[in-house]
């Protein structure tokens, strides 16, 4: 045998080995992280706080809502009687109520998230203590996020269960 080829397949077979001893050595895991947050006291008070707020605000915006159809309907049912001038100008204040409406509508979101961000963040944080602690003792070089493309995983590599009870005792 010609003596590059024989360096060339020593290579390869020398290659296959450390790929297989590196494929045995790295363990890979998923948590959940939504299943995970909610599944933990913190993360259920959190959700019952964000839900309270947004119920209080959309019955505001629904009252709102409503009073924005009457205004309409006031006008539709008016219209023929109503100077050009009068109509165009109730048309005019229908218009600003809606846009006022949407920007409240807008800014209902944005503290809702800002909120949802403010009670999320430091279970987060406390979270990704307890996964690195779970991983370190486990063995795992790597957890992934489940909803990061993970096409497949075998569910005991799945540590969602297991973090949320080390969360859980975390104190």
């Amino acid at each position: 045998m010609n003596t590059n080829l024989k360096m060339t397949l020593l290579a390869l077979v020398a290659v296959t080995f450390s790929m297989k001893a590196m494929a045995a050595e790295f363990k890979l895991g998923v948590v959940n992280m939504q299943k995970a947050i909610q599944s933990t006291s913190a993360g259920k008070k959190a959700k019952t706080e964000l839900e309270s707020d947004f119920e209080k605000k959309k019955k505001d915006l629904q009252k709102k809502e409503a009073d924005l159809k009457k205004m309409q309907e006031d006008i539709e049912k008016k219209k023929s009687v109503l100077s050009e001038e009068v109509l165009s100008k109730k048309q005019e204040e229908f218009r600003e109520e809606m846009m006022k409406f949407q920007q409240v509508v807008g800014k209902n979101q944005s503290e809702i998230q800002k909120k949802e961000q403010e009670l999320t963040q430091p279970i987060l944080e406390k979270m990704k203590k307890v996964i690195e602690k779970i991983s370190k003792e486990k063995g795992y070089s790597a957890v992934l996020e489940h909803n990061a493309m993970v096409l497949y995983i075998d569910n005991k590599h799945d540590l969602t269960e297991e973090v949320v009870a080390a969360f859980e005792k975390e104190k």
